[in-house]
């Protein structure tokens, strides 16, 4: 069985390791900051993100492909914590 600490070392590895870089910049540091806090729910539905593929996440994330309604808020709060790293610049 995976240990809590296992498992969000792991979690931040595959926000920073997607295969594309726009996603490695998007999940990366959201997870550095944000999901080690997070709950056991919380953590299984990041796993399932981290299931998804770079295209259709960054496609959910660009507005240019519908979101599934389990993953609507998470990629909500993902993209208002992208986008205020980018207007810090």
């Amino acid at each position: 069985m995976e240990t809590h600490e296992a498992r969000i070392k792991r979690m931040r590895m595959r926000s920073w390791r997607r295969g594309t870089k726009e996603m490695d910049l998007i999940l990366g540091p959201y997870a550095d900051a944000y999901i080690a806090g997070k709950n056991d729910d919380a953590l299984k539905l990041y796993d399932m993100l981290l299931e998804e593929n770079d295209q259709d996440l960054l496609a959910m994330i660009l507005g240019q492909q519908e979101i599934p309604p389990q993953f609507a808020k998470l990629l909500a709060e993902i993209e208002k914590f992208a986008r205020g790293r980018l207007a810090k610049g």
